[in-house]
């Protein structure tokens, strides 16, 4: 078979180990997910639903789409819908990126975009990350006329940062037109800090080269049902609109985001959980002689040391967490915020593994 070297080269992808250990079952914090499950608007949605799978879905996602636009004052035509956030990337990637061209992100950042950069054959441009923050000044001046993406994880995932409305405004500023800026706000609704920037003005503004991805994974607890989302520019989605696969956003997916949009007393209720999970491990890891990097996301980077090797024993101890040395940070893990019980076997996990 005539394989592409570009993509022989690339790492398999290796799921989370999830058995074995003295756990009968671990528990699982590694994939930034919803603890509190989720909504229950969507769950009574998807029952309701259920007996309808043998039909195809809407493939334009048309209801979805709507309900997305009309939140915040944006026509349909601004909205894309897709196979959770990440196939979004894949799908910029296909849609902008030849072999040669150039992808600018950061070093420390969602590892998807280095990959699906890779599996195009394109080159990623990686800018180390400055304080765990994005460098967006640095990341200006490593535009090249080959450049043609910039992601750009806002809040940053894994570290749990965020930059501000000044820099993000300044950056874009730098970036010429025929560039397209990828904005990745999944973690959006966790956010914290007052000049977090809204971006959507720009795009009423009409802005032609920024993309805002946003997901149903996180604070919407539908991880499982993969749904992910776009506001662009309604030239910019028609063109996304050619490389989409046709039903790409299965049924009952469509129905329980709708729900789940309506349900704002269990977003509040997620937010409010990650604030005080928040809040309860930056005194923990600090309290055990640790330096948690100041997170506004629903997860928390620290640095251990041998990520590898704590990783391990914490899953020994019943507990999975992502080590970030193949994400460009070695010697950091990142921790999901679980249930309240979990939290505090997590810390007491953490405490015996390193022995303090």
């Amino acid at each position: 078979m005539r394989f592409k070297e570009h993509i022989r080269g690339l790492p398999a992808y290796k799921p989370a180990k999830l058995l074995g250990g003295p756990a009968t079952e671990l528990i699982k914090l590694s994939s930034n997910e919803n603890p509190l499950g989720p909504s229950p608007k969507a769950l009574a949605a998807l029952r309701a639903a259920v007996d309808q799978v043998h039909r195809y879905p809407d493939s334009a996602s048309l209801a979805l789409r709507q309900a997305l636009a009309a939140r915040v004052g944006l026509g349909v035509e601004h909205v894309t819908c897709s196979n959770g956030s990440d196939e979004l990337v894949l799908l910029l990637c296909l849609a902008f990126l030849e072999p040669g061209d150039e992808a600018l992100m950061a070093e420390g950042t969602f590892i998807s975009y280095l990959l699906r950069t890779l599996e195009l054959g394109a080159r990623p441009v990686r800018v180390p990350l400055q304080a765990y923050h994005h460098d967006l000044a640095a990341m200006a001046a490593a535009i090249t006329p080959r450049t043609r993406l910039i992601f750009v994880c806002n809040p940053n995932n894994p570290t749990g940062t965020a930059v501000g409305a000044d820099a993000v405004r300044a950056f874009l500023a730098r970036v010429p037109d025929d560039v397209l800026v990828v904005m990745d706000e999944a973690y959006v609704e966790f956010a914290t800090r007052p000049d977090y920037p809204d971006l959507l003005p720009e795009l009423r503004d009409g802005r032609a080269n920024l993309v805002l991805l946003r997901t149903f994974a996180k604070i919407y607890g539908l991880a499982g049902l993969r749904l992910g989302y776009a506001y662009g520019h309604p030239e910019l989605i028609a063109y996304m609109e050619r490389v989409r696969p046709t039903f790409n956003v299965n049924l009952l997916a469509q129905i329980a985001g709708i729900a789940a949009l309506d349900d704002s007393e269990h977003v509040a209720r997620s937010r409010a959980h990650a604030d005080a999970s928040r809040r309860f491990f930056m005194a923990e890891l600090q309290a055990l002689g640790l330096a948690p990097i100041a997170s506004e996301t629903n997860f928390v980077a620290v640095a251990v040391g041998d990520d590898g090797a704590v990783s391990d024993a914490l899953r020994d101890q019943g507990y999975t967490v992502t080590p970030l040395a193949g994400w460009g940070l070695p010697g950091l893990i990142r921790v999901s915020f679980g249930t309240e019980a979990q939290n505090q076997g997590f810390i007491a996990a953490l405490r015996s593994v390193l022995g303090r």
